[in-house]
Order: C-alpha cells, then structure tokens, then sequence
C-alpha cells in the first residue's frame, strides 16, 4: 500500500509555467532516466519506476499482486503558484487513474492535491472521488507548515466527507541543509517528520475534530512510536505547551490511524503490533527504491508472527483502510 510511481515522460512543467525548478526527467541510454529539479540532478531512477508491467513481473515474485501507487514526494510542488500545481496535479492524477483502468486487478491509486490551497485542493478532491479513487497522498509538512493550521483542516474535513483516505510522507525534511553528509536527512529527517505529522495531527485536535478520517503514517510512523513515551510525558508534564487544543492523551489514538510495516526489523515490528494491533499496520514497500523494503514482506514472512497477523498486515488493514472490496481483485 505504499509505492511510488511516474509516468514516463514529464511535460517540461516549467516551461509550461515560466518559472520554477518543477521536475522533469531525461533518459538515458542505458534505459534509465535522471531526475532533474530544474538544472539539478535529483536523482537517477529505472524503469521499474514507470514501466507498470515490469512492475507486476517484479511484485509476482514476492507473491503480491496488488500494489496501491502514488506520485514520489518530490512532485508534490506545493511551493509552485495554486492553480499550477492543481495542473501537475491533475497530469499525475490523470495518469494513475488510467493505469488503474486498464489494469483494475493490479493497481490501486492515491492521488495528489495542491495543499497550499485549500479551494484548489479540495476541487481536486471531488475529482479524485468522482473517478473512484480511494485516496491521496501528501506531505508531512506543507512549506515548512505543520499539518495542524487552521489552513488545511477544510482539506481534512473535505476528505472526511468525500471518505477519502489519506497517506501521510515524509518530505521537505528538516534540517535538511545542515546534515546532508551521511544521508541523514533520509536516515535520520525522514523519522522526525513523520512523528512531526502524527503530533501535529494529535495536538493540534484534527484527529479530535474529524473521528472518520482515516490517516495513515508511512514508514512504520517513524520514529512516532519509538518516543511516544516522551511524547506522553511531555503532555503529561507541560499541558500547558502541549494540551491546548487537544486535552487527550496523546496515548488515547495509538491504534486509531494506520502505519505501514516499513522497519526493516520484526522485533521493531512487533512493538508496534503491541500498540496498534495488527489491524492498523499496512504492507508497505516504498517500491521501487533502495531505502524502502524491495523484498516485500519477507521480513514478516521469515518473523515469528502469527497467520492472523501476517494476513491482517498483508491484505486486511489495506483493504479497511482504503474501504476496499476484496472480491474486486479475486
């Protein structure tokens, strides 16, 4: 339930706008392509990442046969001008709603919305729902502003009403230009953010105000879970910095959001299963690329986890989470 996708050409975005270092890719002759952010090499991508049936041939050896895709972080755009990233947008939403036409049984897609604008987002919210598309995906901060402003709830409560799912990624990392040695913006940034999204969610009472809303946190919540201790402790001791939108526990909504399984460890696992039950952790991947879990799965396969779990990990919590029908793909 968490893979990353493209279409295999880009139109030349800031051509088209005038302005901006909008992504746009070059291939290569060695069938890869380059990532560019304006005059900038991003990063360098293979076919795996807009080839769908090269995708499918690759998913069938790990025994998987549906994958729910969605844009890579990068593409979100929300600094761009509202009604040019609602564009972008709309290519990219366009593109994963074809592939999951032709394709039905293979593919699930999230979309992609300009967050920076809550009308421009929440039209394209009803497109999306208009095309049966379970979802979308979005940052876990939106130009350096926590999910919690006041801004972005009518998006949250657009979802809430449309039953719209919503995946929450890492990106825009902070501290991202002070320690770029060692990839630690992914290794280390990457974990913060997600546990910034979830505690802004939290202490900010969308979670509160909008019980419906099915959110779930990639990367396994981040590093949410490994400090929730300091998290509690931290309501518990300064209510008065922490509690004042949400007088709850922040303990009160393990279990009421999904995460993903992606901790490259069974015994990290298993201390989230402990706290969200094994209904609220999805299988996800990160597909296709080198930080994520490319073995998918094994790790829980090769685990000490019981049937009920496994299942529940590998279909069940999915299939709730995006009020999927399992009959559609069997």
């Amino acid at each position: 339930m968490h893979s990353h996708i493209l279409p295999k050409n880009l139109p030349r975005f800031a051509d088209k706008f005038g302005y901006g270092d909008f992504i746009h890719l070059q291939h290569r002759e060695d069938g890869a392509a380059d990532m560019m952010k304006g005059d900038t090499f991003f990063r360098t991508i293979q076919p795996n990442c807009w080839d769908e049936d090269l995708r499918i041939e690759e998913y069938k050896q790990f025994d998987t046969q549906v994958q729910v895709v969605c844009t890579i972080p990068v593409m979100f755009s929300y600094w761009a001008k509202p009604q040019d990233c609602l564009d972008l947008s709309m290519f990219l939403n366009d593109h994963l709603a074809q592939l999951v036409e032709e394709k039905p049984k293979e593919y699930v897609a999230l979309g992609t919305v300009p967050m920076q604008d809550a009308d421009c987002a929440i039209k394209e919210l009803q497109r999306l729902k208009a095309m049966g598309v379970p979802g979308i995906q979005i940052g876990s901060n939106i130009n350096d502003l926590n999910l919690d402003e006041e801004r972005f709830f009518p998006i949250f409560k657009a979802c809430e009403e449309l039953d719209l799912a919503i995946m929450i990624h890492p990106w825009n990392m902070m501290g991202m230009e002070s320690m770029r040695k060692y990839w630690l913006p992914w290794l280390v940034g990457m974990p913060a953010e997600t546990s910034r999204a979830a505690c802004s969610l939290i202490f900010g009472g969308v979670l509160e105000r909008l019980p419906n809303l099915r959110v779930c946190f990639s990367h396994a919540g981040g590093s949410f879970f490994g400090t929730l201790g300091r998290i509690e402790h931290g309501f518990n001791c300064r209510p008065d910095l922490v509690a004042i939108d949400n007088p709850h526990n922040p303990r009160n909504y393990v279990g009421k959001f999904w995460v993903d399984c992606i901790t490259h460890d069974a015994k990290a696992l298993q201390y989230i299963l402990d706290h969200q039950g094994s209904k609220r952790v999805c299988l996800g991947s990160d597909y296709p690329f080198p930080l994520g879990d490319l073995e998918i799965g094994k790790f829980i396969e090769d685990g000490d986890f019981d049937a009920q779990t496994v299942e529940d990990i590998f279909c069940n919590s999915t299939l709730e989470w995006l009020q999927l029908d399992k009959e559609r793909y069997f």
